[in-house]
């Protein structure tokens, strides 16, 4: 990964502070479109407009690494209609994007359960995976079909299983060990983490990594979230004192 410039500071409360790591839970779509009498699909469409514009946003400003909340696993009880909807952009993001992303390089990963998808979709993740794994500069990462409870219990099996097995002794679990095994283990300790909407809630997203993340709650709707949201949410970042228990 290329290092961050010189005349960026790395820490909370300096002034001119860039987070690592930020996620972004991405909501107000529909109500966007409601707003606007519009249909849902549109809101969505103005919606993943708005991704692409934040995606290019934290890469201008040094951003190591940004989650988008795009798909979670409570979203399969939407209507079959939308779901289809959403799944349809989504193969236009890709196909669309990807070859901006290789040319930036960008990495781009995934963090959730995304064999569930059709084989199509799985096929062109799995593509856009690929093409990107050698590149070394800022990370996208995309949560797809993403609960943060599920994750701690996949976590949670898979650290069972091993000590069945004898690999590794009930003693030796503690944080480190759990966080190793979490979709985002390879990704920087998230630093931030934005909701759009007006909503306060983190809706089973990244629990685990939240417990010393600065939470940001705007009331901007999704679509209408540009680059100075982001730049405004970043200097409210610079401003907070991160303290992670200590004085």
């Amino acid at each position: 990964m290329k290092p961050r410039p010189a005349n960026v500071p790395e820490k909370a409360g300096e002034e001119g502070a860039v987070p690592r790591h930020v996620a972004i839970i991405m909501d107000g779509n529909g109500r966007w479109a409601k707003q606007r009498h519009l249909p849902r699909l549109e809101g969505h469409r103005r919606g993943v407009e708005a991704a692409r514009r934040i995606t290019r946003a934290a890469r201008v400003l040094g951003i190591e690494a940004l989650t988008l909340y795009a798909f979670s696993s409570e979203n399969w009880r939407r209507p079959e209609e939308e779901v289809g909807d959403l799944m349809g952009l989504l193969r236009l993001f890709i196909r669309n994007d990807l070859d901006e992303m290789v040319r930036e390089n960008v990495r781009l990963r995934v963090i959730g359960d995304y064999s569930r998808f059709s084989a199509d979709i799985v096929a062109l993740v799995d593509d856009a995976l690929a093409r990107t794994a050698g590149n070394d500069g800022p990370i996208l990462a995309i949560a797809l079909n993403y609960g943060a409870r599920a994750e701690l219990a996949n976590a949670a099996r898979t650290l069972a299983q091993q000590v069945r097995d004898g690999e590794i002794a009930i003693e030796s679990i503690d944080e480190q060990t759990i966080e190793q095994h979490l979709d985002t283990h390879d990704l920087p300790p998230l630093d931030l983490l934005i909701r759009t909407s007006g909503e306060h809630r983190l809706s089973n997203f990244l629990l685990w990594q939240s417990a010393y993340t600065e939470l940001l709650f705007v009331d901007t709707l999704w679509p209408d979230f540009d680059e100075a949201a982001l730049r405004g949410a970043v200097a409210s970042f610079g401003r907070r004192q991160r303290r992670f228990g200590g004085l």
